[in-house]
């Protein structure tokens, strides 16, 4: 398999996010404009902003958790030349797990759907990660 291929559920996610920041911009003028904010106040402090902005922006925070850690593992396993039919599916299955929580936190923010949204994509990392120190540690002997 093309070890290239990694880079398409990274660049998804990175699409993801910044769909999210075109996302914020368009909810915060939305907000200014139907005069929901006082634009001193929300310049300090997020929380003025109405619930609606505060989803994407929570959301985007939650961009830069997990995520790095997927980042960082793929290109490991890239480095580490392991990327075969099962490495690209679970990074794939991560990718769609972050798009599902990005949809379910800046919609109808129902906690326990975008609770299950983040434990599969946390299970899926958690397999990437026991492959890339599996496939390390068989690099030794």
């Amino acid at each position: 398999m093309n070890q290239n291929l990694i880079f398409l559920p990274v660049l998804a996610h990175v699409v993801l996010t910044i769909l999210l920041y075109i996302r914020l911009g368009v909810e915060k003028s939305k907000a200014i404009k139907a005069g929901k904010v006082d634009r001193k106040v929300a310049a300090l402090h997020n929380d003025a902003w109405p619930d609606n902005v505060l989803k994407v922006s929570n959301n985007i925070h939650n961009q830069f958790e997990t995520p790095i850690l997927f980042y960082v593992t793929s290109i490991l396993l890239y480095l580490m030349n392991a990327i075969g039919f099962v490495v690209f599916s679970l990074a794939l299955i991560y990718t769609i797990s972050r798009y599902t929580h990005a949809y379910i936190h800046t919609g109808s923010n129902y906690v326990p759907w975008r609770l299950n949204a983040f434990l599969v994509g946390l299970v899926i990392l958690l397999f990437l990660v026991a492959i890339a120190i599996s496939v390390c540690i068989a690099s030794f002997f």
